[in-house]
């Protein structure tokens, strides 16, 4: 048989004043009142205990509150900040069950049947009762804990209905439990305003003398459904703890993102980032705890009086540096001014998998890769994207031709590879740029530098630079092979006409090196190890 359905209900009281305590943290233990509204005409919406310890409650106008209250700090309702927190409890919630609805203002539902929890605290206590130390006890004080890390404060209840389960929220011994069964019994003593019923049915229920949900749910179901209509059937429904209407799970965002609206605008660069500072930590801990890194960082600025600047920065790789992130957006922002005071903010990250490293048991320790994309995200920053990278071999006869691509270290081997077997190939180290080379014959010499019994020594010397950075190249020619004749690009501006051959040296050393028809000068572009 099918278990019983059970749903958890997470609420942050005072969810307004919770999410700005989220964005300001340094506010918190001090007298401060969120408002709505503008000017003396806006009203309390909540207030931390300081400020209630000194008479501020809700509804109150500003000056009504400044009165009591000379030093309090007031915030207007920040509806970004808001958004950024539920988002952050909903992924909370995601962390426990798969099925979470999102009822906005600082309350989530999900199913919590079935759900595994951690093993009891204290195991030395034979004393404690079963329910004093259940399961869903104990899930419930691992989902205030995880609420709380995610910086918001959290109550619990967990029933058979959505409605049971956010009254047991509400209640300030939390986690609150409400028995299997127990639903109709928990909600009958609650006013009928618990239920939110539409007006005209609140106003009939009222002519019936209905004032709690244990009334409601004493009528028969039939003749409310007769006389109420469908709408009258699913309060009923609601009255006796059961749901008519199931959990709506969200699809997850497809990025992350926080910001709030600033009390004044900004107009100075260090003052944003000082703020933007703590917003990218909060997005990184929301990272952190999904196991996903950010690969693309989009900024989001509300400008005075009305306007909007939204910009994009891709990064090289997935990282999690604050650091990183912080640099490159005070480079962005430097590069292109918004060109207005800035009044509101907001980071997305768009997010994408670390880079997986490959441990070793004998050889060194592989670079991690969380610090390889903040190098070369720092890198970026400092010399610009077109310069980081890792040079690609371009299919064409030119041997210097090359392309630079993003860098991604290629994964380790599935397995041990085989040695291979036969005669091992040379390598060339590629001379950037080529090495100018001074040739010196005889006159009786054909102006090749090949060898045959009988013709002349051919000798090279390297030219030096001016700064002396030319590798020497010196001695005479010994062996040499080739020529190979190179013809590319003809049709473009810089055309290549080439000879090439390798040459061995008698003093050692084994090169590459050509001649350009064009100029009649000779080159060394590759030494072979």
């Amino acid at each position: 048989m099918p278990s019983s359905p059970r749903v958890a209900c997470v609420v942050v009281p005072l969810f307004p004043l919770a999410a700005r305590l989220r964005s300001e943290p340094e506010l918190a233990g001090e007298a401060v009142a969120v408002f709505e509204g503008n000017g003396n005409a806006a009203r309390v919406v909540a207030a931390t205990r300081p400020a209630r310890r000194a008479g501020i409650q809700a509804g109150q106008t500003l000056p009504q509150a400044r009165a009591l209250l000379p030093d309090l700090l007031a915030r207007g309702q920040d509806r970004e900040s808001e958004r950024a927190a539920q988002e952050a409890l909903t992924e909370v919630a995601d962390s426990f069950s798969s099925r979470v609805e999102s009822a906005g203002d600082g309350v989530v539902y999900f199913d919590a049947a079935g759900i595994p929890v951690p093993p009891p605290l204290e195991t030395c206590h034979p004393e404690r009762s079963e329910g004093s130390d259940s399961a869903e006890s104990r899930l419930g004080r691992a989902v205030i804990a995880a609420v709380e890390k995610a910086g918001l404060p959290a109550r619990f209840g967990i029933a058979a209905s959505k409605l049971a389960a956010r009254v047991a929220a509400g209640l300030p011994d939390s986690p609150t439990i409400v028995p299997e069964g127990e639903e109709a019994r928990f909600l009958a003593p609650l006013p009928l305003a618990k239920l939110a019923p539409e007006m005209e049915l609140a106003e009939t229920l009222e002519r019936w003398g209905i004032r709690s949900i244990g009334e409601l749910a004493k009528l028969p179901e039939g003749e409310v459904a007769s006389r109420l209509g469908e709408l009258g059937r699913e309060l009923h429904a609601t009255a006796r703890g059961i749901d008519p209407r199931p959990l709506e799970p969200r699809l997850p965002s497809p990025c992350l993102s926080e910001g709030m609206e600033l009390e004044w605008p900004l107009v100075t660069l260090e003052p944003f980032l000082f703020v933007g500072n703590a917003a990218l930590e909060r997005l990184v801990r929301r990272l952190e705890a999904q196991a996903l890194a950010c690969r693309r960082l989009e900024i989001g600025l509300k400008l005075d009086p009305e306007g909007y600047d939204a910009r994009a920065i891709t990064l090289p790789a997935p990282t999690r540096d604050v650091k990183t992130l912080l640099t490159l957006t005070r480079l962005e922002l430097e590069a292109r001014p918004p060109g207005a005071p800035v009044v509101g903010f907001t980071f997305a990250a768009q997010p994408d998998r670390l880079r997986q490293a490959q441990l070793s048991l004998f050889g060194p320790a592989a670079l991690s890769p969380d610090r390889l994309a903040t190098t070369i995200a720092r890198l970026v920053a400092l010399i610009g994207a077109d310069h980081v990278g890792s040079p690609r071999a371009v299919d064409g006869h030119r041997p210097e031709r090359f392309t630079v691509a993003d860098y991604s270290p290629p994964p380790p081997p599935p397995d041990r590879r085989a040695p291979r077997t036969g005669r091992g190939l040379l390598a060339i180290r590629v001379l950037r740029p080529p090495v100018e080379l001074e040739v010196m014959t005889s006159p009786a010499s054909s102006g090749h530098p090949e060898r045959s019994e009988g013709s002349p020594a051919f000798r090279l010397l390297s030219v030096k630079s001016s700064n002396g950075a030319v590798p020497e190249i010196a001695g005479s020619v010994r062996v040499a092979a080739g020529p190979w004749s190179l013809e590319d690009g003809w049709w473009s501006a810089a055309p290549a006409s080439r000879d090439y051959w390798d040459v061995e040296l008698s003093e050692g050393g084994l090169y590459r090196i050509y001649r350009d028809r064009r100029t009649e000068k000779w080159y060394a572009d590759g030494l072979y190890d």
